[in-house]
């Protein structure tokens, strides 16, 4: 069963899969404002592949007059392949003015807004608790 029909149909949706989806559909080209920021687009990509045949039976008098060198016959084979591919633009990374931000396209805007707030917020609070300690060290060495 060395080279069945399937395979060249498999092999065939396959390359055509993979000259499709490639790194390039995932991580989109950049593109350069005229700020110098550069917006890269990042997609999900998915995919789907299906293929199926049968070999049919030979007809009655090829059974008797075909058979040669005690190898049965080639049978007749139909067969189909197909693929699908979908790309869904995800988000867009923002690189630029010192910073990386990741723009989602379809998300809540508050929940975003709140996660790129969460270092600074930290930050800050790390500062306070700095500031408490130096003032309560001090009021230790003034009174000393």
């Amino acid at each position: 069963m060395g080279n069945h029909p399937i395979e060249s149909l498999m092999k065939t949706a396959m390359e055509s899969i993979q000259q499709i989806v490639d790194v390039n559909t995932i991580v989109g080209d950049p593109v350069e404002t005229h700020d110098g920021s550069i917006i890269i687009p990042i997609s999900r990509v998915s995919c789907g592949f299906a293929a199926g045949g049968s070999e049919f039976a030979p007809a009655e008098d090829n059974k008797e007059n075909g058979n040669t060198g005690g190898q049965a016959p080639a049978l007749p084979f139909g067969g189909g392949a197909g693929a699908g591919v979908s790309v869904q633009p995800v988000a867009f990374l923002v690189v630029g003015n010192g910073s990386i931000r990741l723009l989602p396209v379809d998300s809540n805007v508050v929940v975003d807004r709140l996660i790129d707030t969460v270092p600074d917020l930290l930050d800050r609070v790390a500062g306070m608790f700095q500031k408490k300690k130096r003032t309560s060290d001090e009021i230790i060495i003034a009174r000393d």
